[in-house]
């Protein structure tokens, strides 16, 4: 799996370097062009979870005592699998669905279209099956802090419901990207707060903290291909994410140059993730409490990160398959998607299904992806010089409305 994994990756990372040489100054605009702050809030709600919200203050102990991770600090290394480098999967995938799959098609042949939407429902299941993974330790008040307790799958299939329904209007998922983006930074405005303005720490303690972060460019080169299993698992999961994200994020893009949106990919969600993070660890280091109403407030946001990320792909899978609220009517529609979803978080819950095999079914799709266009499109996609034209005859309307 390793090798299959470290496969992808160096695929990724020449095809991105291919297409900043060959079509870094294109100009893309997707289907439904939005302004660059909604788009920047559509990608970072969209393209992260509720492991954003929960992972790290559960993680910094085994980066403070494993060996692999000797090479840097923790908090580098918390960055490192959540940061930079890996959205460089999202700009590749939301290029290709902007700009070479309406020339390609290959996602509309059907045994791919199968594949495609497998990788999505599989992907959002996961998502839900993390949220409930990780509420005994956050709320240990309504059970023993480390058993699933009824009420736990009451919060994770409410969760579900509630992004089932807001798939259903596309202004649901722009008005729950932006809130949650604002809410995401409140609470990081907070939890500052409570340890540096009313708390008893030093404020250079966090600046301090902070360039710890240096560890993480310094080392870039040993966070490209998997460190351990653990990091592969992060790594398989960001894959499974990125052909999705790609289909999501690339109907919003709005008129940035290639290298441009390079640049917002990696830079603009990393700077709220390495923020948090430092956060997070200055709490982690200094042994402030997050019990009580801190851990609900995370529990909160986590929330509306996995109910901001469900929506985006159950609107995507639905209108790929044809399962739309108009063709079924909404309640044929909410049964089939909210069914559906519970019972695969259920099987993630039993470890029916692992996001490793998700991720390893994208490299698949990958590779089969370039085989495709080097054996029919080749030529096609070689005379790429612009987005789409009607694309280009939305954008223009999009410009003239605003």
């Amino acid at each position: 799996m390793l090798i299959w994994l470290s496969a992808g990756i160096s695929l990724a990372l020449v095809a991105i370097i291919f297409i900043l040489w060959k079509w870094g100054n294109l100009q893309m605009i997707g289907v439904t062009p939005v302004k660059l702050v909604t788009f920047i809030a559509i990608l970072f709600t969209s393209g992260l979870d509720v492991g954003l919200i929960m992972f790290p203050l559960t993680e910094f102990n085994r980066y403070s005592t494993q060996a692999d991770y000797d090479f840097t600090n923790p908090l580098a290394i918390e960055f490192g699998f959540w940061g930079f480098f890996i959205w460089a999967f999202y700009f590749l995938t939301c290029f290709y669905f902007c700009i070479i799959e309406p020339k390609v098609k290959f996602f509309q042949i059907r045994w791919v279209q199968l594949l495609n939407n497998v990788v999505i429902v599989g992907t959002c299941a996961f998502t839900a099956f993390l949220l409930l993974k990780n509420l005994p330790w956050y709320l240990p008040s309504l059970g023993d802090g480390k058993t699933i307790e009824p009420s736990f799958y009451l919060v994770v299939f409410a969760a579900i419901a509630l992004a089932v329904y807001s798939s259903t209007e596309l202004k649901y998922v722009r008005i729950l990207s932006l809130s949650s983006t604002a809410l995401f930074f409140g609470l990081i405005a907070y939890m500052w707060g409570n340890a540096f303005v009313w708390g008893n720490s030093h404020i250079a303690q966090y600046f301090a903290e902070e360039s710890l972060l240096e560890g993480y460019f310094v080392h870039i080169d040993r966070f490209v291909f998997p460190i351990n299993q653990y990091h592969a698992f992060y790594l398989f999961w960001w894959l499974a994410w990125s052909v999705m994200i790609g289909q999501f994020t690339a109907r919003f893009a709005g008129g940035l140059r290639t290298w441009q949106l390079l640049v917002v990919m990696l830079i603009f969600p990393s700077v709220p993730i390495a923020l948090w993070f430092g956060v997070l660890w200055h709490y982690h280091q200094t042994h402030i409490a997050t019990s009580g109403g801190i851990n609900f407030l995370m529990v909160f946001v986590g929330i509306l990160f996995v109910v901001n990320s469900l929506d985006s792909l159950i609107r995507l899978y639905t209108d790929n398959l044809n399962l739309t609220h108009q063709r079924l009517g909404r309640r044929n529609y909410f049964l089939l998607n909210f069914v559906s979803l519970v019972g695969l978080t259920l099987l993630f819950k039993i470890d029916f299904i692992k996001i490793q095999w998700v991720g390893a079914l994208v490299v698949g799709l990958f590779y089969s992806c370039l085989g495709y266009i080097f054996y029919k499109k080749l030529h096609s996609v070689s005379r790429i010089t612009s987005s789409p034209k009607e694309n280009q005859l939305n954008f223009d309307k999009f410009n003239v409305s605003h």
